[in-house]
């Protein structure tokens, strides 16, 4: 075939559409509808720039647009299959919609605190605007560490029995344990360590170690479903091979089994620290809340992030601005905090897997 003749059955003369029409359509009407409510926002029809909208909108025009062009250029049969297509993007679009909403409002309300003075200075002393939340921040990724380091080795050992050794009555009740813990309201947690603590050290006591202890409990079932799913997809042959050349079960387990199994528990690792770090409730409970710094775990009451987002939020002063503004970048702070802790699996993983290639 000529390159005339293959130039010729790319055009719309041949009866299909050229590739890329369905992502310029959609993009397209994404521009469109972001235009109209630019315009809409300019005249004081609507407060905000509406970022949902735009792409709801958006999407339904492309999904009329792009059967209506098709069945003009490629025929009915070709249109239906288009519409179908296109119905089953719009669903996953709209799906995503919720998150894009969420991260569009933190970031665009966020950044108005997003300041070096932000994360260098604490509330002490401050009644109105400025301060910051090192304070918080220091709380947050010292208890959610301690909490870590509470609950993935149990997690994790938990998880191995239940694979390697566990049979029977025990193993099956450990598993329905594990289950019903998962569905703990966070509530329920706080005030098991809260009272757990008090036995001890009497009523009304307030520290970060109690708040890791909570945030523990709530991790562990997280723990030991990911990691105990991720142990179970290791080829047996791995293991029986181990074994034909002498080498006893632990050592299998811990030269074979974990680290080719390396990935799969670091992402449920992150996936359970994800879990409990954006918590308020226990920690309300436990940890308490200060506008002062501390390092001590162990010591008195310790601000964390979710905390510092709620108090800024519920005792707002007479500027409340300022404290929404503070709020508003705190929550950055946290998805900020998360996503860079996926980044850090990712790498570990990454550098750590068993290198399966020749």
């Amino acid at each position: 075939m000529s390159v005339a003749a293959r130039t010729t059955s790319n055009t719309l003369t041949a009866g299909k559409l050229p590739r890329g029409t369905a992502w310029g359509l959609l993009v397209g009407s994404w521009v469109l509808f972001s235009v109209v409510f630019l315009l809409l926002q300019a005249g004081g029809m609507t407060k905000d720039f509406n970022i949902v909208g735009a792409l709801f909108f958006g999407t339904i025009l492309f999904d009329v647009l792009i059967v209506v062009v098709s069945r003009i250029v490629e025929g009915g049969r070709k249109a239906v299959d288009r519409l179908i297509t296109s119905l089953v993007t719009t669903a996953f679009i709209v799906a995503l919609l919720p998150l894009v909403s969420l991260l569009y409002t933190v970031v665009s309300r966020g950044l108005n605190r997003f300041d070096a003075e932000f994360y260098t200075f604490s509330m002490r002393n401050i009644i109105d605007s400025g301060g910051g939340a090192l304070h918080a921040i220091v709380g947050t990724l010292e208890i959610t560490a301690l909490a870590a380091l509470i609950s993935i080795p149990i997690g994790l050992l938990t998880s191995i029995y239940l694979v390697e050794y566990g049979r029977g009555a025990l193993a099956r009740s450990i598993t329905f344990f594990v289950d019903v813990m998962t569905g703990i309201p966070s509530i329920v947690a706080g005030l098991f360590a809260y009272a757990l603590f008090s036995l001890f050290a009497g009523p009304g006591v307030r520290s970060g170690a109690i708040g890791a202890v909570a945030l523990a409990v709530l991790m562990i079932p997280v723990v030991v479903r990911s990691s105990e799913e991720i142990l179970k997809i290791v080829p047996n042959e791995l293991r029986e091979a181990s074994y034909a050349l002498g080498v006893p079960k632990w050592l299998t387990i811990l030269k074979i089994v974990l680290p080719t199994s390396l990935a799969g528990i670091t992402t449920g690792i992150m996936l359970a620290i994800a879990r409990v770090i954006g918590e308020t409730a226990p920690l309300l409970l436990t940890a308490g809340f200060t506008a002062s710094m501390n390092y001590d775990l162990f010591g008195d009451r310790m601000m964390t992030l979710p905390v510092f987002a709620y108090t800024q939020y519920a005792n707002q002063g007479p500027n409340s601005s300022d404290f929404l503004d503070r709020a508003w970048t705190a929550a950055l702070t946290l998805i900020l905090i998360v996503m860079l802790l996926n980044l850090l699996a990712r790498l570990v993983s990454k550098l750590f897997s068993p290198k399966l290639g020749r």
